[in-house]
């Protein structure tokens, strides 16, 4: 209990919190790593999973197309979280990318380390997309394209967002490892207390850490709510995963209609 005592003391120490090491700064260099990492690991993985989510609807594979891309996802997801995310950043400081500074190994570290759920999540997402509203607005004659973007998408967001808020707190907490290579972020007011053998310091740089991953999925969350499609429009022009139920009867009725009837 002393120890927690100790850490709010050295919470509330207006010193601890300024200068070049003080908590604004760390926190502010692990908030620039988790963005970068999320935003290319976001730019990377949705649009191929997007795509191994909606190949088989739109080339009608049916069984093959949907057993390659769940085969191409899993195998993806399983080979990011068999490896040890420390030990790929170690392996790239000893590589020339480690010459130009420890920022460049431990974005392409967090970006591998958050590939998997995000690509899992967004495959499933768009595989599982509602068929009776795709087959409609198929059979209303939307292309390829409109259907990925207009119906499965929306439909598949929900899915999206949990992989990235899945993916955005384990980053959060795990770019606490770039302190122990020299990098920036909130691990470096652990380390420091490590090596000083300042124990509250390191109890309040492990609560500052998981506060911030508390706040950081608190806020997707609060953000996918205000995002979901269902939710920002209604009515039948509205941009929403789900078409008017007078419409999806009329795709239904082109798609089960005989060739060459009216």
């Amino acid at each position: 209990m002393n120890a927690f005592l100790d850490a709010w003391t050295w919470l509330t120490t207006a010193e601890h919190w300024a200068g070049p090491g003080g908590v604004w700064t760390r926190l502010g260099e692990h908030l620039y790593l988790t963005a970068v990492s999320m935003v290319i690991a976001c730019l990377l993985t949705l649009p191929l999973a997007l795509w191994l989510g909606h190949t088989p609807v739109a080339s009608g594979g049916g069984g093959r197309g949907k057993r390659l891309g769940s085969a191409v996802a899993v195998n993806i997801t399983n080979a990011g979280r068999a490896v040890p995310t420390f030990a790929v950043l170690v392996v790239l400081m000893l590589t020339p990318l480690g010459e130009g500074g420890v920022t460049t190994p431990t974005v392409i570290a967090l970006v591998l380390f958050a590939l998997p759920p995000l690509l899992t999540n967004a495959y499933v997402g768009a595989a599982e997309a509602d068929p009776d509203v795709v087959e409609a607005a198929r059979g209303m004659g939307m292309s390829s394209r409109q259907l990925m973007l207009r119906i499965e998408l929306p439909l598949a967001f929900p899915m999206i967002m949990t992989g990235i808020r899945t993916a955005t707190v384990q980053v959060v907490a795990t770019a606490t490892l770039a302190a122990l290579v020299g990098g920036g972020g909130m691990g470096r007011i652990i380390t420091a207390g490590f090596a000083n053998q300042n124990t509250p310091q390191v109890v309040a740089g492990a609560v500052l850490v998981a506060a911030l991953a508390l706040v950081v999925e608190g806020v997707l969350v609060v953000a996918q709510r205000l995002l979901t499609p269902g939710r920002r429009t209604g009515g039948r022009g509205g941009t929403g995963g789900e078409l008017p139920p007078e419409d999806r009867e009329d795709g239904a009725r082109a798609v089960r209609a005989p060739a060459g009837t009216g």
